[in-house]
């Protein structure tokens, strides 16, 4: 194992076993160095790496923190991996997407306000009958994160919010040749918003998974 690499296995060791806890304050880097056998080099190294992916920060001036190790703060580095996807892997992005977002949409029927729904609705309202196709993705995305945010599982939120690059664009590529395209998305949504009315989580689940495998339909048909 490289040096550096070991140095970041016991520093995520530490905070596995409980050792250093979200909010704590590494200890001086002489000091850490020390206890757990590395050279200060090493530990800077591992301490830079763990910095990037969001489970340690570093405060100029004032010392290194983990972080709050919140699942959307770690997440964060998925969406950034995943904008280096080629293109021939939109259909395995669109795939992971129509397992996971049906089942964010079903438990969200339980749990969307009213009110949230009415303002997903003057959402779709406001788009008009013929919004252009950016303004439609815009608001694509806009929706299907409001609905999953309302799921309750801030993992399952994130995962989709990091896996939206990639799809977002086949899907303002889809809207700029499939004819029907705007008019189809528009009536899946408000189908999707009915079945949330209605509390009815089947039926909100097999919507969304209309929705999503149209794109993916319509993508396979080109490639």
């Amino acid at each position: 194992m490289a040096v550096t690499d070991e140095a970041i296995e016991k520093i995520k060791g530490m905070i596995v076993s409980g050792s250093l806890r979200p909010g704590d304050r590494l200890p001086k880097e002489s000091e850490l160095a020390a206890d757990l056998g590395l050279s200060r080099n090493s530990l800077r190294e591992a301490v830079r790496a763990l910095s990037l992916i969001r489970i340690l920060d570093v405060r100029q001036g004032d010392g290194t923190y983990v972080t709050s190790l919140d699942p959307q703060l770690l997440l964060e580095a998925l969406s950034f991996v995943v904008d280096f996807h080629r293109d021939d892997t939109v259909l395995e992005f669109l795939a992971v997407r129509r397992i996971l977002e049906p089942a964010a949409t079903a438990m969200a029927s339980s749990r969307i306000s009213e009110q949230q729904l009415d303002a997903l609705t003057a959402q779709l309202d406001a788009l008009g009958a013929a919004p252009s196709v950016e303004e439609l993705v815009a608001c694509d995305l806009e929706f299907h994160r409001g609905i999953v945010q309302s799921s309750g599982n801030s993992v399952l939120c994130s995962l989709l919010d990091g896996l939206s690059g990639p799809t977002t664009r086949a899907r303002v590529w889809r809207g700029l040749t499939q004819e029907d395209a705007v008019s189809r998305t528009l009536h899946e949504h408000r189908a999707i918003i009915a079945a949330l009315r209605d509390r009815d989580a089947e039926a909100a689940r097999s919507w969304a998974t209309v929705h999503i495998a149209s794109v993916e339909q319509w993508l396979r048909s080109t490639l």
